[in-house]
């Protein structure tokens, strides 16, 4: 079976077809679409909400039936408790971040991989894929993430997997005007 990159660019398979280690996440995109609206009075319901975040949970359950580290384990366990806390209260949105953010995060080249860097949901090599689509989150410069698994994560939660900061917000600068230079009324000298 052909990966998506090779369908997406018409890439005949070579070989021996490696196997998917990344669960189906179609069901998770197609219930998405359906309760993201831009109608603002249209919100989702909290069984909506609720299968949402059953659906990421059953991504990371079957990442954590594979673990190949106590550090993974741990990790995917964090990751699957705080989905039991949102699933317990659910809120009345989705916080995640939409496709086009996904579809904006910055790339890291194949040549800027390192033969030892790791996806830390999937704990699968970068290099491992012929064609990897790896992502780095804003908050932090070493937050590498396949984006097979981090998206579904972003989509519903909106935050850094590793330090659970929020991606969409923006450093905001504060401007300080200087009070001690006299008014001229906007005319130049």
């Amino acid at each position: 079976m052909a990966t998506p990159y090779e369908v997406e660019h018409n890439i005949k398979p070579s070989g021996t077809p490696k196997p998917n280690i990344r669960p189906d996440m179609s069901s998770l995109f197609a219930l998405l679409s359906e309760i993201q609206s831009t109608n603002p009075h249209s919100l989702p319901t909290p069984a909506d909400i609720l299968a949402s975040e059953r659906l990421v949970a059953d991504q990371l359950n079957q990442h954590l039936i594979n673990a190949s580290s106590p550090t993974q384990t741990a990790f995917l366990e964090s990751l699957l408790q705080e989905i039991s806390h949102t699933m317990e209260s659910p809120p009345e949105k989705i916080q995640g971040v939409p496709q086009s953010y996904l579809d904006e995060l910055e790339r890291v080249p194949k040549k800027q991989l390192k033969e030892e860097d790791r996806c830390p949901i999937c704990q699968e090599r970068f290099l491992g894929d012929d064609y990897p689509l790896v992502v780095v989150l804003p908050c932090h410069g070493s937050h590498r993430f396949d984006l097979e698994c981090v998206g579904p994560w972003l989509l519903v939660h909106g935050t850094c997997p590793m330090d659970r900061k929020e991606v969409m917000k923006r450093k905001v600068v504060e401007v300080v005007e200087d009070s001690e230079e006299e008014d001229d009324g906007g005319l130049y000298a």
